[in-house]
């Protein structure tokens, strides 16, 4: 059976779809061949998305799937064959009046009728779907991010007198404005990864943050900044999945996130939970990992059990049981 991946045009620093099911490729049982259509265009305007929606239609296989970020492909593939990943459905949260209209029809109630399964990052982005489109239940399955082999365990003594804390994104739901508040007086050093906006940048001067900044980090580096990590902070206010998370378990680290929806999902009893909302609280959270030792050290041997379940080998297993299924039903 030959699969086909099409994934969105690749940018710098923006790879996490792309890393995820590279790994997913990787770890795929025998017996199906999985080729990748990487669109031509950034997924900006109509003609160049027309282009790549022609392409993509001269590239289908046996089952097409639609890996994210360009649901507009699936409006020319065969919809008995194709299988839709969304990740999150943020932007129909922030959006209104006529334009959320529209990004709704283009973004997901078109593509929603032209797949024969859905797949989500997590059971609250399947909740939030059906919230925002109408369709059977049935045709949404819930199949986790997987975690790079490449985040593994390393030697670990934790900094009490001047921490180093990992914070990985710097889009609006990362939260860097309560973060810098929340820290504001702390000794310590905040490394944060994705480019830091004007805003941002005088927020953390405001509260006195000693930071560094990485830019368009490359894939392979991006392990070494969290074992350099004392503890990783995602205390984002919004999240399909949380893939930080469970990097931070992976490599054993603790990990402070929010308690909401899909990181209480991802993280179970492997991260310590804040309200993202709460400056006391994102607080809190950081004082008890850094001054409970047992804590910091039962976080992270819950998280080396937790992250068993993003194995690229169990979710690879769950899409080839899924391509199997599509496949069938499509030549029944």
């Amino acid at each position: 059976m030959k699969i086909v991946h099409f994934h969105r045009k690749p940018s710098a620093g923006a790879y996490s779809v792309e890393r995820y099911f590279s790994n997913v490729r990787d770890a795929m049982p025998e017996g199906l061949t999985v080729d990748v259509c990487t669109s031509r265009y950034e997924s900006r305007g109509i003609f160049v998305r027309c282009v790549d929606m022609l392409r993509a239609r001269t590239k289908q296989g046996d089952v097409n799937h639609v890996t994210g970020d360009v649901h507009f492909l699936t409006y020319l593939l065969a919809r008995s064959r194709t299988i839709l990943t969304i990740h999150d459905c943020g932007s129909l949260e922030r959006l209104n009046g006529l334009r959320r209209w529209v990004y709704w029809v283009i973004w997901f109630w078109i593509p929603v009728r032209r797949c024969a399964a859905i797949t989500v990052v997590s059971q609250s982005t399947k909740e939030q779907l059906l919230r925002h489109v109408s369709c059977d239940p049935a045709q949404i399955q819930v199949v986790h991010c997987a975690v790079s082999p490449e985040f593994r365990p390393s030697r670990y003594i934790f900094n009490n007198d001047r921490p180093t804390i990992l914070q990985i994104g710097t889009t609006y739901n990362k939260n860097i404005e309560r973060v810098a508040a929340a820290l504001d007086g702390v000794p310590c050093r905040l490394v944060v990864v994705g480019r830091l906006s004007a805003h941002q940048l005088s927020v953390l001067h405001q509260h006195r943050i000693e930071y560094e900044n990485h830019v368009d980090v490359p894939r392979d580096a991006l392990p070494a900044l969290y074992h350099d990590a004392d503890l990783v902070m995602f205390a984002s206010v919004y999240e399909g999945f949380g893939l930080p998370i469970a990097e931070a378990n992976a490599v054993g680290r603790p990990v402070i996130t929010s308690r909401l929806a899909a990181m209480l999902e991802v993280g179970a009893d492997a991260a310590c939970y804040v309200d993202p909302h709460d400056v006391a609280s994102i607080r809190a959270g950081f004082e008890r990992v850094c001054g409970d030792s047992a804590y910091r050290d039962q976080l992270i041997c819950n998280g080396f059990r937790n992250v068993d379940r993003f194995l690229p080998t169990v979710i690879a297993q769950q899409f080839s049981e899924l391509y199997h299924r599509v496949h069938t039903d499509a030549q029944s």
